[in-house]
């Protein structure tokens, strides 16, 4: 049994590797891409709750940004901390500034804050951006070199993610191969396949291409509305493509592995569309694939098994030190985050069926309602 199953983990991770290695060249450099000459009118979109601990610093990279057309339209949504106080701090004759008080019924914070900001704008593309993203300031004028060039309704940036923990960064490489595995973002050029993209950091979209993917009204209640966004562009038949931001779009989206934990606890049973035959695959996969194959072919392993765990380790090796360019040794923390994960998606997936739904900002949303089972 042992033999079988680490043949074909071995199998399957040298497969997977090569895959990744083939598809991962396929996405270009933003650092490469030419400045556009021509700016086009565009509203900068940012949703801000509680983000005073990096809203300065994201705040000031976007003051200092090369592209001239725009408009930075900040939506403060019920902020109670010392949010509001830097804003008005700011002087900037581009910064508009919209305060929410209350919430509509039947939304979640940030995406009804995202829509304000897109009913308060006029400008023919639209940046939706987090409140703790730092942009290099030739980030967007090279962003729109490429969607001029290559006619785009719909560019997203894969962003530099760096965190102050060293743990958390190791986790985040191997949570980074899962998902890319997930959404494959390489097919989003490519009108026949269904892989797509959308991210939370940059999601940059023309102001038709929106509306006809039913702008964030559509997703009102999706915790993971950067993903569903770039779903329904790609399903629309809009023209999508990604490319990486690599030292030009930044930001530290966790700090420690238990914000990371907890962060992802909220949407993870969202990713799979409320299906617990989903999350229980996604369980079983991440357990089987990820978790497991090495520390049981190491401890239960035979001469034979082991030297097909040097190898397994070999590949994941080879793509944590040459294909993304992370520390080597993030190869060894592989087991320990796809233990993570695992918990991550069946504690969420259990959490919110046994409350009936989940609390997002303080506020209670039923299953019912994600599911959109009742209005």
């Amino acid at each position: 049994m042992i033999f079988y199953y680490s043949v074909t983990v071995t199998v399957f991770g040298v497969a997977l590797m090569i895959y990744l290695l083939l598809n991962l060249r396929q996405i270009k450099q933003l650092k490469a891409q030419s400045i556009i000459t021509e700016e086009p009118a565009l509203a900068i979109i940012v949703a801000v709750r509680n983000e005073e601990e990096d809203l300065e610093k994201a705040l000031q990279s976007l003051c200092n940004i090369s592209y001239n057309n725009h408009r930075l339209i900040v939506v403060n949504d019920r902020s109670t901390d010392r949010t509001a106080e830097i804003l008005q701090e700011f002087d900037h004759p581009k910064l508009e500034i919209i305060t929410i008080d209350t919430l509509p019924d039947g939304w979640l914070g940030k995406n009804n804050a995202l829509y304000r900001g897109y009913l308060a704008s006029t400008e023919e593309w639209l940046l939706f951006t987090d409140a703790d993203v730092v942009f290099h300031p030739d980030a967007i004028s090279r962003a729109f070199g490429y969607v001029a060039k290559q006619e785009l309704d719909h560019l997203s940036i894969l962003p530099d993610v760096r965190s102050r923990s060293i743990l958390l960064n190791s986790v985040l490489a191997t949570f980074s191969l899962m998902l890319m595995l997930v959404i494959r973002p390489w097919d989003a050029r490519k009108p026949k396949r269904s892989g797509f993209i959308g991210v939370g950091a940059f999601n940059l979209v023309k102001r038709a291409a929106y509306e006809k993917a039913g702008t964030h009204e559509k997703i009102r209640l999706r915790p993971d509305d950067d993903l569903k966004l770039g779903q329904n562009i790609k399903r629309a038949g809009l023209r999508q493509d990604v490319l990486s931001g690599e030292s030009l779009i930044c930001l530290e989206w966790y700090k420690t592995v238990k914000q990371f934990r907890d962060g992802l606890m909220k949407n993870s049973f969202a990713v799979g569309n409320y299906n617990i035959f989903r999350s229980v695959a996604d369980v079983l996969g991440a357990l089987l694939f990820v978790a497991l194959p090495l520390p049981v072919m190491v401890i239960f392993g035979n001469t034979d098994i082991r030297l097909m765990a040097c190898l397994l380790f070999g590949v994941q090796f080879f793509y944590m030190a040459v294909v993304t360019h992370t520390k080597w040794w993030y190869a060894l923390m592989i087991p320990y985050a796809g233990f993570l994960m695992s918990y991550i998606v069946a504690r969420s997936a259990f959490i919110t069926l046994k409350q009936g739904g989940i609390y997002w900002r303080d506020s209670f949303y039923s299953l019912a309602m994600l599911r959109g089972e009742e209005e």
